[in-house]
């Protein structure tokens, strides 16, 4: 089991979709031969939620992953306050340095095509390069990214659910999604066995 390389992918989800697209990531991550997804997510503290099927991250798990997908809803151009509040937790994981030098990469949703997207996906990588993490997006060599009208960045995976969430993932983000996860799993595999 210790040769296995675990990539934690943590997100929170309000309606589902940040869910959908975390759950591609992982089978992204499953394609790299002795990698494993470790679904998590973050406590609500009583705000509004669908997503209740993914065990709560402890901040032990966080500092034993090789790498790291951090995902969340736009909102206002920043990750959601739940993401936000545990991110903000993980001052003693810094302190000793827990996630430096392991590679970690964002995505995002929202309801409007020009949600935020972009800004949500860099706000979230400030935490993360403060950590020493080794941010890594998606090439344009991921031909998705050449073609999507809907979601995708070379920052990362995105999604636009439209407003009420009434739009499923399409084929480009789907793909985007699940090369994000490979491209992470293979780093954090290559960087663990250096």
């Amino acid at each position: 089991m210790t040769d296995t390389t675990i990539i934690l992918i943590l997100y929170y989800s309000k309606h589902g979709n940040t869910q959908k697209m975390a759950r591609l990531i992982a089978r992204g991550v499953q394609q790299v031969s002795d990698c494993e997804a470790m679904l998590r997510t973050v406590s609500v503290d009583g705000l509004d939620s669908d997503e209740t099927s993914d065990p709560l991250i402890t901040e032990q798990e966080l500092a034993d992953c090789d790498g790291l997908l951090l995902g969340s809803p736009s909102h206002f151009g920043n990750m959601a306050a739940p993401l936000k509040t545990f991110i903000d937790s993980t001052s003693q994981l810094w302190l000793n340095g827990s996630l430096e030098g392991k590679p970690a990469g964002v995505f995002v949703n929202s309801s409007s095509i020009h949600g935020g997207q972009e800004t949500t996906l860099i706000n979230m990588m400030i935490p993360l390069l403060h950590h020493g993490m080794i941010l890594a997006g998606l090439p344009y060599s991921e031909k998705a990214l050449l073609f999507t009208e809907t979601g995708g960045s070379p920052y990362g995976a995105t999604h636009w659910a439209q407003t009420g969430s009434q739009r499923g993932l399409d084929n480009n983000e789907k793909q985007l999604c699940l090369a994000q996860g490979q491209r992470i799993a293979q780093l954090a595999k290559t960087l663990k066995h250096a």
